[in-house]
């Protein structure tokens, strides 16, 4: 199954947005939905498991999308759940098609055929991956300065804990990018702003930061914000001005 072709009543496995803009950040959304394929029977799972985090980071995509117009950024959004095959890790990892997410088991994921997994990979995965690295690697041809933004949006509470963090900047090699969101994010003193909190990168769980990023020598982050701050129009607008902000450099 190629890119631009899906079973109809189902999107494509990549959105682009705005990849004409002039920001030098190219924005990801892995999470972006919890769309399933309606033969996969929701892999087992109710709706209103679809609609919690398991499946998709709520809110992440509006906020991108936002982020997109205020920097004038191209944004790149993935069309299906991260259940079916999760589009920030690598093949072949434990996490890549889970069996298990936080406490919930997914029954649709288990005891999974090497056909059915190398078909979601095919059909999911890779043409997210495989729009991305041309669009970066074009970008890199043209001497076009370049950094990797990957909006991420996580659970206020994760296996009975609740986070204290609002938002949190992820990275591995980058560093100075990071440090000026951290410092950035956290000049409202309201604010606990953590750094490379809730999650850390690593290459064995992450594939955004590691390879769409450092493994070009580009600047690269993921910038989570807590979901409960991102239920309103106004609350995502807010989060996308105060990230804007601290990049400096909205749209002119």
């Amino acid at each position: 199954m190629s890119e631009d072709t899906v079973p109809a009543g189902d999107p494509p496995a990549v959105t682009a947005v705005n990849e004409a803009g002039k920001s030098r950040y190219v924005l990801t959304c892995e999470h972006a939905s919890n769309h399933i394929p309606a033969r996969y029977g929701r892999l087992g799972l109710t709706q209103a498991d679809l609609m919690r985090h398991i499946a998709w980071d709520p809110g992440a995509a509006a906020l991108a999308r936002r982020l997109s117009a205020l920097l004038d950024a191209p944004l790149f959004l993935s069309g299906y759940s991260r259940l079916l095959i999760d589009c920030n890790r690598p093949l072949g990892s434990s996490t890549s098609i889970p069996p298990i997410s936080e406490s919930t088991e997914i029954p649709g994921n288990l005891n999974l055929t090497p056909a059915e997994i190398a078909h979601r990979a095919e059909a999911y995965f890779t043409p997210f991956q495989k729009r991305i690295a041309r669009f970066l690697d074009d970008r890199t041809a043209a001497g076009k300065p370049t950094a990797v933004l990957g909006i991420h949006s996580f659970t206020p509470v994760y296996l009975g804990v609740r986070r204290i963090w609002h938002a949190g900047v992820l990275h591995a090699r980058e560093e100075a990018l990071a440090a000026r969101l951290v410092e950035g994010l956290g000049r409202d003193p309201d604010l606990v702003i953590g750094d490379n909190e809730p999650y850390r990168v690593e290459p064995e769980s992450d594939y955004t930061v590691p390879v769409h990023g450092d493994g070009r020598g580009l600047p690269a982050v993921l910038i989570e914000v807590r979901q409960d701050l991102l239920t309103t129009a106004a609350d995502i607008d807010a989060w996308a001005e105060r990230i804007a902000a601290s990049l400096d450099e909205r749209k002119r």
